[in-house]
């Protein structure tokens, strides 16, 4: 169940999104605004100890994020990433004894930022599958499923739109892969495709159907629900929640800051930092036990 909740940020946040006037990609860097959790985190030595030295030296872990995609990566009123995302990318350096570095950027520019060097680390909902592991190494953190919404009053089948509009975040799994896929067995089937709407935001994508340009929305389950929640009764699950997947910390492959990340994110599972964020924002359903890397080739 998700929190019942609004912290005041997050109010301005929703309101602003109802008005389609959010802009939340505006590349930005610095400041860690990763909430209060970081500060509270005791370093682990041994999971500080498995971090190279080109990345210790600096004293910092910079991290690639987009945050468009509330709760788990959004931004507050001074512009700042948030979100229960952020929280965990600021914990695991506090483990690594390091301070946290922030570049905010659009989603498909993360990976290529960690791969040529500018980013230590993508912390962006990444779904781990097989095809991305090819450029990096993922750190499984959380599991999340694919959830539409639509309309309030609206009923929309997820297994059978075709003929609809759906409303996507661009470059999002559900972009490329999903909606994709069932408009595909739409028109095998015979029947109208579906007609994908890309957009920079899910904010953006979620203002969509509020105001009737989409008939749904799909989007990882959190960020659905959290996005049902706090649109006050303007939208609805549409479906249950399907294909369930890991999130990944992004690591340059083959690179062992993966194994410094991996132990820094078990030492928040063992200790309650990792629950503590996860319960906090009311997405625990997705909580994991043990930390894994590459779980998509490897599960």
């Amino acid at each position: 169940m998700r929190a019942k909740y609004l912290l005041p940020a997050l109010a301005a946040v929703t309101a602003l999104m109802l008005t389609g006037c959010v802009d939340n990609s505006t590349p930005s860097t610095g400041g860690s605004s990763g909430g209060s959790t970081a500060g509270k985190v005791k370093v682990d030595d041994a999971a500080a100890a498995l971090v190279p030295a080109n990345v210790a030296d600096t004293g910092k872990l910079v991290v690639g994020a987009d945050p468009t995609y509330a709760p788990n990566e959004f931004k507050n009123e001074a512009g700042e990433p948030i979100g229960w995302g952020i929280e965990i990318a600021s914990a695991v350096a506090a483990k690594l004894g390091l301070e946290t570095e922030f570049q905010v950027a659009k989603f498909d520019n993360i990976i290529p930022s960690v791969t040529g060097g500018k980013a230590d680390i993508g912390v962006s909902s990444f779904t781990d599958n097989v095809e991305r592991e090819k450029k990096v190494d993922f750190v499984n953190y959380y599991t999340a499923g694919i959830q539409w919404a639509s309309a309030t009053g609206k009923d929309v089948d997820p297994d059978n739109a075709c003929g609809l509009k759906v409303a996507v975040q661009a470059t999002t799994y559900e972009d490329t892969d999903e909606v994709p896929a069932k408009s595909d067995a739409c028109v095998a089937a015979g029947k109208a495709p579906i007609e994908k709407l890309k957009y920079d935001t899910q904010d953006a994508a979620t203002n969509a159907v509020i105001l009737g340009q989409a008939d749904a929305l799909s989007a990882d389950s959190p960020v659905t629900l959290y996005a049902i929640e706090q649109t006050k009764g303007k939208l609805q699950k549409a479906g249950e929640t399907f294909d369930v997947a890991p999130y990944g910390i992004v690591v340059a492959k083959d690179s062992k800051l993966a194994q410094a990340v991996q132990a820094a994110l078990q030492s928040m599972v063992d200790d309650g930092t990792y629950s503590g964020i996860l319960d906090k924002w009311g997405v625990a359903d997705g909580a994991i036990d043990t930390i894994t890397i590459n779980a998509a080739a490897n599960g």
